[in-house]
């Protein structure tokens, strides 16, 4: 594999593009998937998706994973800094997939919540639904969301080495390094997602090239 420095700008029109350039019906709404560690940056990238999309003529809507993680109650029955807990266990995948991407589907009515659950405050938000109108882009951004049973149209994955990962991670959230090791061991995002990004800097990502 090869990687091709990119600046910033062009990496959201590169993106953009790609979805623009998927083989799907007129008016099929469609769902990406930004996967990569929280020091990647998934939400800044989504957040200047839905703009360039936008741009493109085309309503795009924001979902932050980490508004999908399950109750307390559940995520640290195990403990609070189990890294297999939180690699298998916190996302919410059944209301993912009932409350955003089931909608969005052929036998769906476009309406996406775009939040469903305050970890913070371990309580639901009061998130109204949104219309996603023929055409419309769901981008889900968050930490290891592929392998799971999540149906995307197109996935994007930053990575970032080992090292510059546990550089750029918070102190408190160490713990959670080997669940990232084990995510890039057991589903290698880097080669099978459709567009990967090599961002040991986000200042200064870099498109990941498979060789033939």
């Amino acid at each position: 594999m090869r990687a091709r420095p990119i600046s910033p700008d062009l990496l959201v029109e590169h993106i953009a593009e790609a979805v623009d350039s998927l083989s799907r019906p007129p008016g099929t709404r469609l769902a990406v998937g930004i996967d990569g560690a929280g020091p990647t940056g998934t939400d800044v990238l989504a957040e200047r998706l839905v703009e360039a999309l936008r741009l493109r003529g085309r309503q795009a809507v924001h979902v932050a994973a980490r508004d999908y993680l399950r109750p307390a109650s559940l995520r640290f029955e195990l403990g609070r800094h189990d890294p297999d807990v939180f690699y298998t266990e916190w996302l919410d995948l059944k209301a993912l997939d009932r409350e955003v991407l089931a909608p969005i589907g052929p036998d769906g009515n476009g309406m996406v919540l775009p939040r469903l659950w305050d970890a913070a405050a371990d309580r639901a938000y009061r998130a109204q639904y949104v219309q996603l109108g023929p055409g419309g882009v769901v981008l889900v951004e968050g930490s290891l969301l592929f392998g799971v049973g999540l149906a995307f149209d197109l996935t994007v994955h930053l990575s970032m080495s080992a090292a510059a990962l546990a550089r750029r991670t918070a102190d408190e959230d160490a713990w959670t390094l080997p669940a990232y090791q084990r995510y890039e061991e057991e589903q290698q995002p880097v080669e099978t997602s459709d567009i990967a990004v090599r961002c040991d800097d986000p200042r200064h990502p870099a498109i990941v090239t498979r060789d033939e």
